[in-house]
């Protein structure tokens, strides 16, 4: 529009009747009411925020099936998946909020690519450690949405570094002002999710601080932050119980949630108003219908879906895949290479076709009479969607030794993040490069020592005149006019010259030619 400034953020929609200063403003298709540019011309009433339980009612339909948010899991056919089947809530994967407020192809890739009629209600994940970085990626999400989950229950590495997660859970201040500044000036609630600490009475505590700042919902995850991995054990529903009796705001539990029996003992138990289940969710999307289908079934239904609304990457639709038919990969080792391998979602269909037709042969035998591969302590046959229980930690003898070193190993492949010495063991990544390249040295004090650029800090030329690296030199030299006298293949590999002397030096013999010439 020419003549009005309209502010984009507020996405208001008009409808001309004769020309733009006559507009008709049509406020039932406003989205934000808060922050109508236009307040002299809007006749409709401000409409209040739900808060607490009424929002829990009203807005999420008193969702007690909640699908978790999932770091490149949890997209838009998964979620669609999981609606099919019972899921009455979904989380957007967790976003990070300074990535998605300075990143327009970040944005689109993760979430507006996503937006869609039939996924709601939907609440979007941010992860932040900044107010007002948190405050405005969440109004870029808040009009397809139905409410903004702070996460503060990540207790991965990456969060550590990042200092996100559930590893702000001891900086109140800093959370009481986020969960506070977005509330006052979002048009959509705020919610949490957290994990507990080892005392009940500060869960509760962390709990009614966050309701305090302006929390209308509340995620606890029964497990402290050092329950992960190979540690991950059983989550503690004494601490949710606690918290549920202790807020007056709807509260969600999470963990230990493999069945659908799990989610009804869940709520008796706890007295939650909805279950949150991730991993159980992954292995089994039909989970909250209680049945366990054919694993084919569900894997087929989900590339269906896939087609109609394609992920950003190709990698979520493997890593599902995976889930799904875990079981049956542990067998069928040849085709789990294969699925690693396949370029398409294409590649990755047909693998799955070959793993269906390979189980119902294995099923058409069974019939017959012949004996098959016993199940193990799976409680239903391996091509059926049901959940992976992950195996304890192995117990140490009375010398603190495993009797296997893959626990050690695993123990320490994070050694360079949690400790501040170098870790004996290479990261994984790491050793997978070793693997590749295995004459290279990988010992950082047997490395050889070079001098550094005055300027950058990059390694610089031996021979260069100006201690300076390849492109410090070449600046300096542009700047000043001048070339770097050790500027051939010892010093900085290739030529350091500006040309400009070279040039001048032409320009000057054109002119004495001319002079002599007469002109």
């Amino acid at each position: 529009l020419e003549n009005e400034a309209v502010d984009v953020m507020t996405l208001l929609i008009l409808r001309c009747t004769q020309t733009v200063r006559e507009a008709t403003w049509d406020c039932s298709l406003c989205i934000h009411y808060s922050l109508c540019s236009f307040p002299s011309r809007c006749k409709a009433p401000v409409m209040p925020k739900l808060q607490g339980l009424e929002f829990w009612r009203t807005t999420l339909r008193e969702a007690r099936y909640v699908v978790a948010p999932m770091v490149d899991q949890s997209e838009l056919a998964w979620r669609l998946l999981s609606r099919r089947h019972g899921a009455q809530l979904c989380y957007t994967p967790m976003l990070h909020a300074q990535v998605f407020v300075r990143d327009a192809n970040y944005r689109r890739d993760n979430f507006y690519s996503e937006v869609c009629a039939e996924d709601r209600p939907l609440i979007t994940q941010f992860c932040a450690n900044d107010p007002e970085v948190f405050l405005k990626a969440a109004l870029l999400v808040q009009e397809h949405c139905d409410a903004i989950d702070l996460n503060l229950g990540c207790p991965q590495m990456i969060a550590k570094r990042g200092h996100y997660g559930v590893f702000l859970q001891d900086e109140w201040d800093l959370l009481e002002k986020m969960v506070k500044l977005a509330h006052e000036k979002l048009s959509v609630p705020i919610t949490c999710k957290i994990r507990v600490f080892q005392d009940v009475e500060r869960t509760v505590g962390y709990a009614q601080m966050l309701e305090k700042a302006g929390c209308q919902l509340l995620t606890v995850h029964g497990r402290t932050k050092d329950q992960r991995g190979p540690l991950t054990g059983i989550a503690d529903w004494e601490h949710i119980k606690a918290v549920r009796k202790a807020v007056n705001i709807p509260v969600f539990a999470n963990g230990n949630i493999q069945h659908l029996s799990d989610v009804e003992r869940c709520i008796e138990e706890t007295g939650v108003h909805g279950v949150m289940s991730a991993e159980g969710n992954l292995h089994n999307p039909a989970l909250f219908e209680g049945s366990s289908p054919p694993v084919w079934e569900m894997a087929e239904e989900y590339l269906e879906v896939v087609k109609e609304h394609p992920p950003s990457t190709q990698s979520f639709v493997r890593a599902h895949l995976f889930k799904l038919w875990h079981h049956t990969l542990q067998i069928h080792q040849d085709l789990r290479e294969e699925l690693g391998k396949v370029k398409s979602i294409e590649g990755m269909a047909e693998v799955s076709r070959q793993l269906r037709l390979r189980c119902q042969e294995e099923i058409a035998r069974e019939k017959e009479g012949v004996a098959v591969r016993p199940q193990g302590d799976l409680p239903f046959p391996h091509w059926r969607c049901q959940p992976y229980i992950r195996p304890p930690p192995k117990e140490l003898d009375p010398n603190g030794k495993s009797e296997c070193s893959e626990v050690r190993i695993t123990s320490q492949k994070r050694a360079l993040e949690d400790s501040d010495g170098t870790p004996d063991v290479l990261s994984k990544n790491k050793q997978k490069k070793q693997a590749r390249n295995p004459y290279k040295n990988w010992d950082p004090e047997s490395r050889p020592k070079y001098l550094m650029c005055d300027q950058c800090g990059h390694p610089k030329g031996k021979k260069c005149v100006f201690d300076m690296c390849r492109a410090c030199c070449k600046k300096k030299a542009y700047k000043d006019v001048a070339d770097c006298p050790g500027q051939w293949r010892e010093t900085h590999r290739t030529p350091v010259h500006t040309g400009r002397g070279h040039t001048r030096a032409l320009y000057w013999i054109h002119r004495w030619d001319m002079m002599n010439n007469g002109q």
